[in-house]
């Protein structure tokens, strides 16, 4: 395997678009946006139209991530491409940008960050359908992603049915009470050194490198989902627990819960009922124990009346990081379900 760029069959364009609903926002992050429109293999040779799968990151992934290089692996938009050039039914994939400042926006609206799902759905889909031959419905419309992308992925064909009718999760953020609360303590001892006050260690993870102290990981990630999902109407970011006690504050705790997708379902069934095809997979190790957050979500997603026969769900022997293999597997699952 060659270490350097592989010639796509299909085409990689890159994209600059201005949002109306990122401008402004209260992090003050650019509200003009890379965007990675890929086309399969014999695109420019009719007028064919194609289903699109837009393809999400995880926490502090941004768009030009997806050209990393790893050693002896291909990045994702080489594989995607393989894909189609091995002959699965050709699709548009949209690599959209969803970055922010504390290093992610978990793809909702929010005080906190910003209108990142409005800015998915009202924007972004919009202006593939009007710049690329796509079948502009729900039927030929997946999304996917993995960790927060993941989580993503499982919450906006809920939230827009009418936009997405299937789906892919690989270790989706999910049963918040196994992948988040066991962070929570560490993030009250990491704060010790702090005051008490995670202001007080954004303001110093600012001033140096990145990730130099042991503690940034877990205290960027509660900073970041706390102004996702636990924001005041200002903007100020609350943490889901006393930050001097580790105890649970109910209010600000229940308003994560509120966008933990197990839960969701139950209250988005037609919704979920409505999809086509969902792929749900998870390492056996996952440090965040998001395959017990797999099962839960297919438990509930077939307790809604999803049938079974159009779930894959697979768990693997693998943790949290380094699945990107993955992505191709669910990409090609989706290309043949997608209606044409």
């Amino acid at each position: 395997m060659l270490p350097w760029d592989g010639e796509l069959a299909g085409r990689l364009d890159r994209h600059t678009v201005n949002s109306a609903l990122l401008r402004d926002n209260p992090l003050g992050d650019p509200h003009e946006r890379p965007l990675w429109v890929y086309v399969p293999p014999g695109y420019d040779d009719g007028d064919e139209r194609y289903p699109a799968v837009y393809v999400i990151q995880g926490y502090t992934g941004h768009l030009t991530m997806w050209a990393n290089r790893t050693p002896f692996r291909q990045p994702f938009v080489e594989t995607a491409d393989a894909v189609f050039a091995d002959g699965a039914p050709g699709c548009v994939v949209v690599y959209v940008d969803a970055w922010t400042a504390y290093g992610g926006s978990q793809f909702v609206d929010s005080p906190g960050t910003g209108r990142y799902h409005s800015y998915l759905c009202d924007e972004i889909v919009p202006w593939v359908d009007e710049h690329y031959r796509t079948l502009p419905d729900r039927e030929s419309r997946a999304i996917a992603g993995k960790s927060s992308g993941g989580f993503g992925a499982m919450i906006t064909p809920m939230l827009r049915p009418d936009l997405f009718g299937a789906l892919a999760t690989h270790a989706g953020d999910s049963l918040y009470e196994l992948c988040y609360v066991p962070d929570f303590g560490k993030a009250v001892r990491a704060l010790r050194d702090y005051d008490q006050d995670i202001q007080a260690w954004w303001a110093d993870f600012r001033s140096r490198p990145a990730f130099t102290k042991p503690e940034d990981s877990t205290l960027l990630m509660m900073l970041g989902v706390s102004a996702c999902f636990s924001a005041r109407e200002d903007g100020t970011p609350e943490l889901p627990f006393d930050p001097l006690t580790g105890a649970l504050r109910p209010e600000q705790w229940q308003r994560w819960l509120d966008w933990d997708p197990v839960r969701m379902v139950a209250g988005h069934a037609e919704a979920v009922r409505s999809l086509r095809a969902v792929w749900i997979d998870a390492g056996t190790s996952d440090e965040w124990f998001l395959d017990l957050g797999a099962e839960a979500f297919r438990a509930e997603a077939v307790r809604a009346g999803l049938p079974e026969d159009r779930i894959h769900f697979e768990l693997f022997d693998a943790g949290h990081g380094g699945i990107d293999y993955r992505y191709p597997l669910s990409l090609a699952w989706l290309a043949e379900r997608l209606a044409r």
